[in-house]
């Protein structure tokens, strides 16, 4: 019944949203108010032959008033070198390319320098070829991304015009290039005009076995004085687009081009006219183009970006002028545009607007382009295509939630700039397998390409349909089989089977995909868990499936006579560790006229077809299914998933009604369009991941499940049957969870608990059976990214109370990943041989500051788990391990170095890897992962207080989060990369100073100024982000970055409902803004939360107030436990800052409380004297061990509080498994601190730590053995001894006031001593000749020292003991609450002790007491 009542609710809110006006993209956009349902185009063109063409080039309009409408903008091209002449080439060749990586020879002159060209050969030639000859004067070159060594150095650039005969034009030899991306132009004598130019390079600059080249660009040489007016002209359309076939428009293979210099200090604009048009403008008449602003090197303040298409009215006023809105709320204006910053440059962006909100009545007389810049001297230059006005926004009644996912969305994008890197993935949520299309089969990476491939007539093809398990392209494909529909001559040449077709008949939803292609045939999908079923609808009368793979790495069979296909596919990337083989089995519904196998092409083995007579019935359906066990079990699968009695249509409907129980979870009110089409397309792409890897081989009454193990070994494979090892239970695969943990596995435990907990144990699983959790799950132990972060996701899930999965088992792969020194580089945490020692993750492991700061993160998780684990079991052991790791956590101080004020990496010495004179925190790499320093000074998500205080406090914070915000990103400090990747140019384009949003890294950056008492501040910035950085859906766009299994998503998800995770592995998020004015979570449990902001609008950003469940809340936090059963927040809304949540107690829950940054555990064996164990085993490494049956460590003083101590298994035999651990205070009397039996260490180089059960303030330790042992290392551990705000060594005269934290070292003090609350009282061997009170003190400690008078001590937060002490009165210990120690000591006169937690304890240490002993000290 939900789910119906969910259907009832998108009908309403899209009538809503078509009362609302708002518009969105081409065939999803809403309507403005009123009819007509149906659009009718008025006016468009893409200015192709044939279509309306300009009647003005470059002509500037003139105002009512006869004045131009330009000042301050000249026509010169600033872009590319004068003279330029590049865009009259026709073809390109080369000696050769890297075609799998897109690094082909055309990218020289695509105008992009982010693309380059490269060839695997110490020397290479490329060869221009121009439309008619050109005498070329002048040449230029561009060095490319990364790599220097790979520059040319020495060459020569020739000339012909019968490619045979070549005259050299210019030599030139030992060439450098200092920068990357750096244009170093040459002149040459030429004069002769060639029509052929080649350049032959003899040597690259490093003499290594490459070469490459981002851009060339040639010239005539000619210096003609600047065009007075900003250029418009048609050209054939726009060069340097990261993600767009080069020379095209965004449709077609023309564009009109707009250029110019902004000359002026201050304002530039001009308004030119284009076109010359009659159209009446009614309430809904809609306004749309396509924009593609360039890039211009090194200004960040985007001019390009200051452009749109300006309407001229019949009386004389302009729509820039009325104050129209685009389809995102954004001002539709140059000048709006621009300073919206929602226009990506170097890239095409859609922009449409119901024009007849502002100008109903009037009349379109011109149509204009603009641009208006408030701040120069600038260059700009870029395209407008696709320019249409239409009589009302086209509408499409969407009532089901699955009508408004777009599956393309984030595919328009490559290696070089990523809006998403997704493939248009049909399948069920959580599926076996995904079914897409490609654009490019024989790709393990990019399988589809919105535009890039494009073909000559600017149209995507598709050369393939295939069967994926890709969870990312950076992790490549794996167990892949393709079918693709052809006519005539069946042939396994991609590039001739391949089909063109338009995106406008394209359906792409989760459920189905269809296509419609440009020679009238149709193919459709429709998915089921482990199969699908295809429908291809053929035109001619003979047709065929052509069955092919990636590579030849498979087997296929072709049974002509059944019409059933079979066959494997070991098919994989190298990422795609402990993949297995894939099975097929598939059959046709229609008789088979011929088959065969398709040779010739280097993939005899898996290509094939089979052909069918299509003369009447023109429709040919394949059901087919797949298997990891074999195929026998491919062919149960597909019985099992599609039944006889199905149709293409109902399993086309089973699978979208399985989406709509998942995405109809969220309803939402004041959506426009486009927000639904991302917040559905978010939910699909957050539950297509992870995957089920298992597979039912019992009946659909009683299932039996069983996977093929790709966490271990396998054997050979048959063509029909794994050689892998096959385990029974359920496993999952297909996670990174460096991105996850973040957002993506919290969203499973808030939105469907259940669920988040199958899938946990699914990972679970892999510990079970292979002995370790993925870091990336592809599907195995894949060795890429820092962290072992299913620590902290599981974590997270279980103390917000989501069960249905192996607890136990979750935190014994955890502590084992933190423990473990791993036995190979594709599981466990890089650099703990040595860094669980040390503290922190040294330079000798590659990126260590990240490794570091992601365990500290995954430590966080642990502890709060081992705690919850305690509170459910009792177990004492869970409680130690809770606090062992709870001190780990903190370990991020000595990543932080205080010269430069920002993390990062030490050396193994311990000294910083740069000294603060040459640390730059812009610099990418090095210590830091996919980001800089600047990204990495607040990867403490776990600890703000703590952070904070290494900042100076909450305001020293603040005041760094500011300084990030204002210090731009610009993509030119590649540190240790040695060149851009992707991630910094798309960091550069958040435009939002350092903050790289378009990478996981930095998600949670915007919610720390929560710590910081600054949460308008996090509201402002949140709302920034959803407005603009996930935009462009329509057109294959959507995200900033990598989307990574739903990460990206999930961001968006909670940042709209106006709460993040931003404490991972704690039961609290931190609030933000809310998105919409409401929205309704229908939770996995039946009940319902609900977040209203009724005010809320793109002005109103800022929270005034808040209510939880109708009662005030004035934290900048909200329990899990509040929402988690349902709910209602309400939001009071406002266009202005408030102080709401800004109290000293309203930002999230910290680690550390205080203001003294956090002092954790460390090892003090290195700050005293050791006997009786070699040095192997004090060496702060478990690579080395070495034998032993006692050892002694003798410090300087009593100061240091032992609480734990750790050992370490070597690598061989000889563990312990009992001891004794004793203290001293002379090194004479001992006592039994902690004593251990039947003690397992189940693994080699596994460190163990133990709480001591009577720890003191000894000065000496002795751990014995019954005999010899061998271990790696031993640790004792204790805090930092506090910093004395002052110390009294002599006689301190009259009484004593305690502030802060006063130490007395062997001194006197003659008066009585009182200690403030707060405060702390540390003696050790001195004298109190007075009485001693204290109440709700942080900490008093007394060792070995003298008290004239009675000692009272009541509810003390920190520590208390009393040991070795003599107290000439007495002594009364009431309510403490951080561990009471009454040890050793004499009391001359009564002992009392009551209600302390936990009670006082005498660690088997005698006390001499003179009067009665009463409480909780009775028996001492």
């Amino acid at each position: 019944m939900r789910h119906m009542r969910s259907r009832r609710s998108l009908v309403i809110l899209l009538t809503a949203a078509l009362a609302a006006g708002s518009v969105g993209g081409w065939s999803h956009a809403t309507a403005a108010p009123g009819e007509p349902a149906v659009s009718e185009t008025l006016f468009a063109t893409s200015f192709e032959d044939g279509q309306p063409q300009p009647k003005w080039a470059s002509t500037v309009e003139t105002g009512p008033d006869g004045t131009p409408k330009t000042a301050g903008v000249n026509g010169s091209d600033s872009t590319g070198i004068p003279g330029n002449v590049t865009d009259r080439i026709v073809d390109v060749a080369a000696n050769s390319e890297y075609v799998e990586a897109g690094e082909v020879k055309e990218n020289l002159v695509d105008g992009n320098t982010a693309s380059k060209w490269l060839t695997f050969t110490r020397t290479g030639w490329v060869r221009f070829t121009f439309a008619e000859p050109v005498a070329v004067q002048r040449y230029a070159l561009t060095s490319a991304n990364d790599a220097p060594e790979r520059d040319p150095r020495d060459w020569t650039l020739r000339g012909s015009n019968d490619g045979t005969t070549w005259t050299a034009l210019d030599t030139r030899a030992g060439e450098a290039f200092t920068e990357r991306f750096q244009t170093k132009t040459y002149d040459t004598a030429n004069t002769t005009a060639f029509r052929l130019y080649q350049l032959d390079i003899s040597a690259n600059y490093g003499g290594v076995g490459l070469i490459q080249l981002a851009e060339v660009q040639f010239s005539d040489g000619s210096t003609t004085p600047p065009a007075q007016n900003m250029r418009t002209t048609v050209g054939k359309g726009a060069n340097g687009g990261y993600n767009a076939k080069a020379g095209m428009g965004f449709t077609g293979v023309k564009a009109l081009r707009y250029q110019g210099t902004h000359v002026a200090e201050g304002r530039g604009y001009s308004y030119n006219k284009v076109f010359e048009v009659d159209i009446s403008v009614t309430e809904t008449t809609e306004l749309s183009y396509l924009v593609f602003p360039s890039f211009i090197t090194d200004d960040l303040n985007y001019p390009s970006t200051y452009a749109a298409i300006d309407l001229a009215f019949s009386d004389g006023t302009y729509l820039s002028d009325l104050g129209a809105r685009d389809q995102h709320g954004f001002e539709l204006s140059p000048r709006g545009q621009g300073a919206a910053k929602s226009l990506y440059t170097n890239q095409w962006n859609r922009v449409a607007s119901v024009i007849g909100s502002v100008a109903a009545g009037k009349t379109i007389k011109r149509v204009l382009v603009a641009y208006d810049n408030p701040r120069g001297p600038a260059s700009f230059s870029g395209w407008f295509d696709d320019i249409a006005v239409k009589s009302a926004p086209a509408t499409v009644a969407k009532p089901r939630p699955t009508d408004h996912v777009l599956t393309t969305r984030g595919t328009n994008s490559s290696g070089s700039f990523s809006r998403g890197n997704n493939f248009p993935a049909t399948a069920v949520p959580h599926g076996f397998n995904f079914w897409s299309p490609m654009t490019n089969a024989g790709s393990i990476s990019w399988l589809y390409e919105y535009a890039k491939a494009n073909n000559r007539d600017n149209l995507p093809t598709l050369q393939a349909f295939t069967a994926s398990h890709e969870p990312s392209p950076w992790m490549g494909d794996r167990q892949t089989f393709q079918v693709m529909p052809s006519t005539g001559t069946p042939t396994a040449d991609r590039a001739m089977r391949a089909l063109p077709f338009r995106h406008e008949n394209e359906t792409a939803q989760a459920h189905y995909y269809g296509v419609k292609f440009e020679n009238g045939m149709r193919a459709e999908i429709a998915p089921t868990d482990h199969a699908a079923v295809f429908r291809f609808t053929f035109t001619g009368d003979s047709s065929n499936l052509v069955f092919d793979n990636v590579n030849n790495s498979g087997g296929l069979t072709l049974d002509a006579a059944s019409g059933v296909v079979t066959g494997f596919s070991d098919v994989k990337s190298g990422l795609s560790t402990g993949a297995t083989r894939l099975f097929v089995y598939g059959k046709v519904n229609r008789p088979v006229t011929g088959s065969g196998r398709l040779t010739g092409v280097g993939r005899d083995n898996v290509a094939g077809y089979l052909q069918f007579d299509t003369s009447s019935d023109k429709a040919v359906e394949l059901r087919i299914a797949t298997s990891l066990l074999g195929v026998e079990q491919a062919r149960r699968n597909l019985e099992l998933e599609v039944s006889t009695s199905d149709t293409f249509e109902s399993v086309r409907d089973r699978a979208q009604q399985a989406w709509d129980k998942v995405l109809g979870m969220i309803e939402v009110e004041g959506a426009t369009e486009d927000q639904l089409t991302t917040l559905y397309s978010n939910l699909y792409r957050l539950y297509l991941y992870p995957n089920s890897g298992f597979e039912n081989v019992g009946t659909a009454s009683e299932p039996k499940y069983q996977y093929a193990s790709p966490v271990q070994s396998a054997g050979p494979s048959t063509p029909t049957k794994t050689g892998a090892k096959v385990v029974d239970g359920k496993i999952y695969v297909n996670n990174g969870f460096w991105d996850t943990y973040r957002t993506t596995w919290p969203a499973y435990s808030l939105f469907t608990p259940r669920k988040a907990g199958e899938l946990a144990d699914g990972f679970v699983q892999q510990y079970r059976d292979g002995g370790w959790i993925s870091r990336w799950s592809s599907p195995g132990y894949a060795n890429l990214m820092t962290g072992t972060s299913s620590d902290v996701a599981f974590a997270d899930a279980f103390v917000k109370g989501v069960k249905d999965f192996d607890a136990k088992a979750a935190f014994e792969a955890a502590v084992k990943n933190a423990t473990v020194a791993p036995p190979n580089a594709g599981v466990g945490r890089k650099g703990l041989d040595t860094s669980i020692f040390t503290g922190y993750t040294s330079t000798a492991t590659g990126e260590g500051m990240s490794w570091a700061i992601e365990g500290y993160v995954n430590d966080y998780g642990i502890a709060n788990m081992a705690r919850e684990l305690y509170q459910q079991t009792g177990d004492a052991e869970y409680l130690a391990q809770s606090e062992y790791f709870a001190n780990r956590a903190q370990n991020y101080v000595h990543m932080f170095d205080p010269n430069t004020g920002f993390f990062q990496g030490r050396n193994p010495d311990g000294t910083w890897r740069a000294p603060a004179s040459e640390y730059d925190p812009r610099e990418w790499g090095h210590d830091y992962t996919e980001t800089d320093g600047w990204n990495m000074a607040f990867s403490v998500p776990h600890d703000g207080q703590g952070l904070a205080n290494l900042y100076g406090g909450r305001a020293g914070l603040a005041s760094k989060l500011d300084e990030f915000f204002a210090t731009p990103e610009t993509a030119k400090f590649p540190g240790s990369y040695g060149g851009v990747i992707h991630e910094m140019t798309e960091a550069r384009d958040v435009r939002m100073g350092q903050l790289g949003h378009s990478n996981q890294v930095s998600h949670h950056i915007t919610y720390m100024y929560d710590y910081a008492g600054q949460p308008w501040k996090t509201q402002e910035k949140v709302r920034e982000i959803l407005s603009r950085l996930y935009l462009g859906s329509e057109i294959g766009q959507g995200y900033p970055g990598d989307e990574d299994n739903g990460e990206q998503s999930a961001w968006w998800l909670f940042s709209a409902l106006g709460f993040y995770p931003l404490q991972m592995g704690n039961s609290t998020y931190a609030i933000g803004s809310p998105l919409f004015k409401k929205a309704t979570v229908h939770l996995e449990n039946g009940s319902t939360l609900v977040v209203n902001a009724p005010a809320n609008s793109a002005r109103n950003i800022y929270v005034q107030s808040l209510k939880v469940n109708g009662k005030a809340w004035d934290k900048a936090y909200l329990p899990h436990s509040a929402i988690a059963a349902g709910g209602t927040l309400d939001f009071e809304m406002g266009a202005s800052p408030s102080s709401w949540a800004t109290g000293a107690d309203a930002a999230p829950p910290s680690l550390t409380s205080g203001n003294e940054p956090p002092k954790p555990l460390r090892d003090v064996t290195s700050l005293g004297s050791v006997s009786g164990a070699p040095a192997s085993v004090l060496d702060n490494t478990s690579q080395t061990s070495g034998s032993l049956s006692w050892l002694q460590v003798d410090l300087k003083d009593k100061k240091e509080k032992v609480e734990f101590y750790t050992l370490t298994s070597g690598k061989g035999s000889g563990d312990p498994s009992s001891w004794v651990l004793k203290g001293s205070y002379d090194g004479k009397s001992w006592s039994t601190v902690d004593e251990r039996t039947g003690v397992v260490f189940a693994h080699r180089q596994q460190t163990r730590a133990f709480k001591i059960a009577r720890a003191g303030h000894y000065q000496y330790y002795r751990l014995e053995f019954p005999g010899a042992v061998t271990v790696a290392e031993v640790e004792l551990l204790a805090k930092p001894f506090v910093t004395c705000t002052s110390t009294i060594t002599g006689e301190h005269a009259g009484p004593l006031r305690v502030e802060g934290a006063v130490c007395v070292d062997g001194g006197s003090v003659t008066g009585p001593v009182t200690v403030a609350a707060g405060a702390s009282l540390y003696v050790f061997g001195g004298r109190l000749e007075g009485p001693l009170t204290a109440s709700g003190a942080a900490s008093v400690v007394l060792v070995e020292a003298t008290v004239g008078g009675p000692v009272s001590v009541t509810g003390a937060t920190g520590e208390v003991s009393l040991e070795r002490t003599s107290v000439g009165g007495p002594v009364n210990l009431v309510g403490n609450r951080g561990g009471t120690v009454v040890a050793g000591n004499t009391v001359g006169g009564p002992l009392s002790c009551g209600t302390s937690t936990p009670p006082p304890v005498d660690n088997g240490w005698p006390n001499d007491v003179r009067g009665p002993k009463s409480g909780q000290c009775s028996a001492f």
